[in-house]
C-alpha cells in the first residue's frame, strides 16, 4: 500500500471510529443518567458482579484471535478467511462449553462473588457468551481492513437499545434485570448485523495446524488478558467481599462513567491506532512518529476533561448520577484525574507493545501492577471506603512509572522524548487548572461554575496555540476536515 493511500485509508477510519465513539460516548451518559434517578446503586452492584463473571469468561471465547486477525500478515484473502473459519469455531465451542459450565455452577458463583440468590440471574446473562462468537470475528476483520464506517453502523443501533428495552424495562420495576436483558439484545443485535454485512461467513472448515499457529501467536495475548481483567475487576471483586453492593455500585458507576467519558477521545484512536501501528511495525522511524502524534493529540483532550472533573466533581456527579449519588463525588473526581495521566502515559504504550508482537511486555506491566495493586486494595477496603478511594485512584501512577521503563528498556522510547512531547498540552492544563481554582473562590454556584467552565476551556486553548507543533496539529486536522478525499 503506498504511504499516500495508507495515511488516506488510516484518516477515513479515524473519522469514522471517531463518530462512532462520540455518539457512543454521549449516549452512555445519557443513559446512565436516566438509569441512574431509577435505579438504586445497588442494582448497579449486581450489574457489575455479572459484567465480571461475564468478562472474565469473554476472554476464554476470544482467545486473543481478534489480535491476531488485524496484526498478522497474511499471504493472501484465502489464508485470512481459513483462519478466520479456524477463530470462530474455536470462540463457538468454547463459549458453549463455558455457557453450560456456568449455567451448573450458578449458585456456587454466586456466594463466591458475594451475591448469593443471583444464579439465575447469572445463567441468563451468560446467553450473550455464544451470541457474543457471532461478531467478534467479523469485527476484527472489520478493523483489519480499516472499515470503520460499518461498524458505526452497527455501534449506532446497539447504542440505541437501551432507549428501546432497558430503560421501559426500568420503568416497570425490572431493577438490574433491565440491564441485564439489555445488554443481550445489544450483542444479538451486533451478531446479526454484523453477520449479514461481513464478507467472510462462517463455513464448516477446521485445520488444527491454523490453530496450533494462532494460538502461538494468540497465547501471550490471551495472557495479558487475563492480567488486564484482574487489573479492572480485581477492586469490584474485593469490595464486593469486604463492603457490599451499595458501594460495589457507587465504585463501579463512578469509574465506569469516568471511564466513559475519557473514552469520547480514546475508543475512537485506539483502534485505528493499533492497526495504523500493526501496518508500520516494521518501520520504526514512522513508527514512533506515529506513536508520539496519537499520544499528544489524545492529551490535547484527556487532560483537561481529567482536571476540569476533578475541579467540578459536585457538578459532574449531580449532573451525570443525580442526587442519590453525592458519595461518589470524592471518587468521581480523584478517578478522573488521574486516569487521565494513566490513559495517556499507558495505554497508548500497551497498543505500541501489542503492534511489535510483544504481548508479553504488556502481561508483564499488568503483573508487577497487581502485585502491589491487590495488597493496596485489600489493606485499604478494610480501612473504609473513603480511604479506597484514593489508594485505587493515586496506585495509578505506580502503572505510569511501569510503562516508562518498560517503553524505554524494551522498546526504545526515551522517558524524557515521551515527556517533552506532551510539555505543550501539560503546561496548558496546569494554566488552566490554576485559573479555575481561583475562579472557583469568587463564587460557589451553579451559573457561575458553567461560567467559569467555559473560561477555562477558552484560556486552555488559548495557551496551547502558542505551541507550533499544536498549531501544526491543529492545521492538520482542519486540512482533514475539509478534503472531500475523507469522506
Amino acid at each position: 500500500m503506498k504511504e499516500k493511500e495508507f495515511k488516506l485509508k488510516v484518516a477515513k477510519a479515524t473519522k469514522w471510529s471517531t463518530i462512532t465513539e462520540i455518539f457512543a460516548k454521549l449516549v452512555m451518559p445519557i443513559t446512565n443518567m436516566i438509569l441512574a434517578r431509577m435505579l438504586v446503586p445497588e442494582a448497579f452492584g449486581v450489574v457489575a458482579t455479572i459484567t465480571m463473571i461475564i468478562s472474565f469468561v469473554e476472554m476464554f471465547t476470544d482467545a486473543g484471535f481478534q489480535k491476531y486477525l488485524v496484526q498478522h500478515e497474511f499471504k493472501d484473502e484465502d489464508e485470512k478467511y481459513k483462519s478466520a473459519n479456524v477463530a470462530f469455531w474455536t470462540n463457538f465451542s468454547i463459549s458453549i462449553f463455558l455457557f453450560g459450565t456456568l449455567a451448573f455452577f450458578s449458585e456456587s458463583i454466586s456466594v463466591l462473588v458475594g451475591s448469593p440468590g443471583l444464579g439465575n440471574l447469572i445463567t441468563i446473562a451468560c446467553v450473550q457468551l455464544p451470541i457474543t462468537a457471532f461478531s467478534s470475528i467479523q469485527m476484527a476483520l472489520y478493523k483489519r481492513e480499516f472499515d470503520f464506517e460499518t461498524l458505526f453502523f452497527v455501534r449506532m443501533v446497539s447504542i440505541l437499545i437501551p432507549f428501546v428495552i432497558t430503560i421501559p424495562l426500568a420503568l416497570f420495576g425490572l431493577s438490574y434485570w433491565a440491564l441485564i436483558i439489555g445488554t443481550i439484545f445489544t450483542y444479538l443485535s451486533n451478531a446479526i448485523i454484523l453477520t449479514i454485512k461481513s464478507k467472510w461467513k462462517p463455513e464448516l472448515y477446521f485445520d488444527f495446524s491454523v490453530l496450533k499457529k494462532m494460538l502461538s501467536f494468540s497465547i501471550w495475548s490471551f495472557i495479558e488478558a487475563i492480567s488486564i481483567w484482574f487489573t479492572v475487576w480485581i477492586d469490584a471483586f474485593i469490595i464486593g467481599f469486604y463492603l457490599n453492593q451499595h458501594f460495589l455500585g457507587l465504585f463501579k458507576t463512578s469509574t465506569t462513567m469516568v471511564n466513559s467519558i475519557m473514552g469520547l477521545i480514546t475508543a475512537s484512536m485506539i483502534p485505528v491506532f493499533f492497526a495504523t501501528l500493526s501496518r508500520l511495525q516494521n518501520d520504526n522511524s514512522s513508527f514512533k512518529q506515529m506513536f508520539y502524534k496519537f499520544q499528544r493529540t489524545a492529551s490535547i483532550f484527556i487532560f483537561p476533561f481529567g482536571i476540569g472533573i476533578f475541579l467540578y466533581s459536585d457538578l459532574v456527579t449531580t449532573v451525570l448520577l443525580g442526587n442519590q449519588w453525592d458519595e461518589a463525588s470524592e471518587l468521581i473526581g480523584i478517578w478522573a484525574l488521574t486516569s487521565a495521566v494513566k490513559i495517556v502515559f499507558c495505554n497508548f504504550s500497551s497498543e505500541v507493545y501489542r503492534a511489535k508482537g510483544r504481548p508479553k511486555l504488556s502481561f508483564l506491566a499488568q503483573f508487577l501492577y497487581l502485585i502491589v495493586l491487590v495488597p493496596t486494595i485489600i489493606v485499604s477496603a478494610k480501612l473504609g471506603f473513603l480511604t479506597l478511594i484514593y489508594a485505587r485512584s493515586l496506585i495509578q501512577f505506580y502503572f505510569v512509572l511501569i510503562h516508562f521503563m518498560l517503553m524505554k528498556f524494551a522498546i526504545g522510547f526515551p522517558i524524557v522524548k515521551t515527556l517533552n512531547n506532551l510539555i505543550p498540552t501539560s503546561f496548558s492544563v496546569i494554566i488552566m487548572g490554576i485559573f479555575g481554582v481561583l475562579l472557583q473562590r469568587l463564587n460557589d454556584g451553579v451559573i457561575w461554575s458553567i461560567i467559569t467552565i467555559i473560561l477555562c476551556v477558552c484560556l486552555y486553548f488559548v495557551v496551547l496555540c502558542f505551541f507550533p507543533i499544536i498549531r501544526e496539529d491543529f492545521h492538520e486536522l482542519k486540512n482533514r476536515m475539509k478534503s472531500k478525499n475523507h469522506i
